[in-house]
């Protein structure tokens, strides 16, 4: 009773800071603008106090280097080149940068401890609570981790999938007459997907200044599919040896169309297999009910 009547009073007492914070916002601005304009010429304004950053500025950027340098010490084989080509394979890496993931493992490992602790000593005692937080905290630890893992493994399909008719497109662009270059944008104008996005990437990179081979290089790197990465290198192989990239791209093409027809055919094999499982714990089950139970039934009435 005393655990739940702490956390209703810490849960009373931030969120009327938080009220407060909120409703006194637009005075502060006023006050702060006031005295901008009455000081305005005496003095320059130092805008670098603590005061003068906003929320996110004061508060949550320290937090998420804080909750980051947590992750790293449960798990310290954990480096942020590591995580950033693990969020680039799952297309998140302009969205999620390392410290925020980390951040995330450690949040949850936070969140997943205090809960579990919370819970488990008023069902069952403070060594159940012990119990609950570190199931708890290590589930909220490994939860981002098997999420990126999840995209990145869909992703890496959904790459498989796209690039024969991707390189299709290239090949009979190339034939026609124009560049590498201006084939990949050509393809980025009339496909949708995750290939289109990384061709997009690369082809940034290529504008800048990057070199083709960098390019490709980074672009095998990103998609952690086993076929880009071929057809990056044999891509980098026909510009060191002089090789046509026409026809080369029709022998990926092929190679690509090949590969994911197998890859179709495994998935095909596999499904009787898999199907088995649900079928012994479901059907059958229902199945002998429907067809003994009549006679079960009989058989307790004769006895």
């Amino acid at each position: 009773m005393q655990l739940f009547s702490a956390l209703a009073f810490i849960s009373l007492a931030v969120s009327v800071y938080l009220v407060r914070d909120v409703m006194t916002q637009p005075g502060r601005e006023r006050d702060r603008a006031v005295r901008r304009a009455a000081n305005y010429g005496r003095h320059r304004v130092q805008a670098t106090g603590l005061e003068r950053l906003r929320f996110t500025e004061r508060v949550l950027v320290p937090a998420t280097g804080s909750l980051a340098r947590l992750a790293m010490r449960l798990n310290p084989r954990a480096n942020h080149e590591a995580i950033a080509i693990r969020l680039m394979a799952a297309g998140m890496g302009r969205s999620l940068t390392p410290t925020t993931f980390l951040a995330m493992k450690g949040g949850g490992a936070l969140i997943g401890g205090f809960f579990g602790f919370t819970f488990g000593t008023a069902a069952a005692g403070p060594l159940a609570g012990i119990l609950f937080a570190f199931g708890l905290a290590f589930g909220g630890f490994i939860v981002p981790g098997f999420i990126v893992g999840m995209r990145g493994r869909k992703r890496r399909e959904e790459l498989r999938a796209q690039l024969p008719d991707a390189l299709d497109l290239l090949a009979v662009s190339v034939e026609a007459g124009l560049g590498f270059d201006g084939a990949v944008a050509k393809l980025t104008e009339h496909m949708d997907g995750a290939l289109a996005e990384e061709f997009s990437l690369t082809l940034g990179e290529m504008r800048i200044g990057e070199s083709r081979h960098d390019a490709l290089k980074k672009l095998a790197e990103r998609s952690s599919a086993p076929e880009v990465a071929s057809f990056c290198r044999a891509i980098i192989q026909a510009d060191q040896l002089g090789i046509s990239l026409g026809r080369l791209l029709r022998v990926q093409a092929t190679d690509a169309r090949l590969k994911r027809q197998a890859a179709a055919e495994e998935k095909a094999m596999k499904s009787p297999i898999k199907m088995l499982f649900p079928t012994v714990i479901f059907i059958f089950p229902s199945m002998f009910i429907v067809i003994l139970g009549p006679a079960m039934l009989n058989l307790m009435k004769l006895f």
